[in-house]
């Protein structure tokens, strides 16, 4: 069980550092501005910048729910793991990943909801569950639920926000070189800096790139790419997502990467959207196992 039980502890140590790499204070501007020395065109530019934005929003997925059988990858330094699982995300309610190696046995369970995170280890029979507020570094950098379902959801986001609404488009930037097939849009306040990469001609997503430096932590760096667009209902999703994530938080500046291949993707709505925990599991302090966790 050695490798299921390091398949866990490394899943712990990913996924709420890449939540911690979307954490920002909650009152973002954008840099972008009008002043007396604007060129006569910028009418038209921003025109141009506002209709782009709607196009990349509109990508969204109609769909409530996504699920899907998943291969799911996890390395850290020399270590490489890849597993079986499966995705369950509910929109703007869950995102479950459920760790099954060989396909037969769940070693573990990761489920993120708007209140609370929970981490299950199915092999010692041990859990976290601790809503956002109880995890310093989460806390303290305004984590909350939507920056991460804006990953997992191929889609833009204001931290501190559920949503990105049209009247909230004008805080980014965009960047629409006539030379090149993509754009970039950008959104940065302070601390922390996103950079999406986006098809010029259809306003897909393809890439995201978090930093955040912080003073308690260091400097946090996350990629997201997103590949293999497959059609769901009347819009494409990425059924590929590969994050990269460097964090001076964790010993030497530890690059960790996640990698998930969604097998089977459906719309399928039957499936409880919480986890009842048995009473055979023994809870297990938060501030224990992130200690434990930032000394891997």
């Amino acid at each position: 069980m050695k490798t299921n039980k390091w398949l866990i502890r490394i899943a712990l140590v990913a996924i709420p550092f890449i939540m911690y790499s979307c954490g920002s204070g909650k009152n973002i501007v954008g840099s972008a501005g009008s002043g007396a020395g604007v060129e006569k065109d910028s009418g038209r530019k921003e025109q141009a910048k506002m209709k782009y934005l709607q196009k990349v929003l509109d990508n969204a997925t109609y769909a409530r729910n996504i699920t899907s059988k998943i291969k799911f990858n996890i390395s850290s330094g020399s270590k490489n793991i890849s597993v079986a699982g499966s995705l369950h995300m509910r929109k703007d309610d869950v995102i479950r990943i459920q760790l099954t190696p060989l396909g037969l046995i769940e070693a573990g369970r990761l489920e993120f909801t708007k209140d609370y995170v929970l981490i299950m280890d199915r092999i010692n029979k041990e859990y976290i569950k601790a809503d956002y507020s109880q995890v310093d570094f989460l806390r303290d950098n305004g984590i909350d639920f939507y920056a991460l379902q804006a990953l997992f959801w191929n889609e833009l986001f204001i931290p501190g926000e559920q949503k990105v609404k049209d009247s909230s488009l004008k805080i980014y930037d965009v960047e629409m070189p006539d030379n090149m097939s993509d754009n970039k849009i950008k959104l940065s306040k302070g601390k922390l800096s996103c950079i999406w990469t986006a098809e010029k001609a259809s306003g897909m997503i393809k890439n995201v790139v978090v930093s955040y430096k912080s003073g308690t932590h260091g400097v946090t760096s996350l990629e997201c790419s997103y590949s293999a667009f497959k059609a769901l209902g009347a819009k494409k999703i990425p059924s590929s997502l590969i994050l990269n994530m460097k964090t001076d938080a964790l010993k030497g500046g530890r690059k960790m990467g996640m990698g998930i291949q969604m097998n089977s993707l459906n719309t399928d709505s039957d499936w409880e959207p919480r986890t009842n925990i048995s009473g055979k599991y023994r809870q297990v302090g938060v501030d224990d196992v992130m200690k434990r966790i930032l000394s891997l």
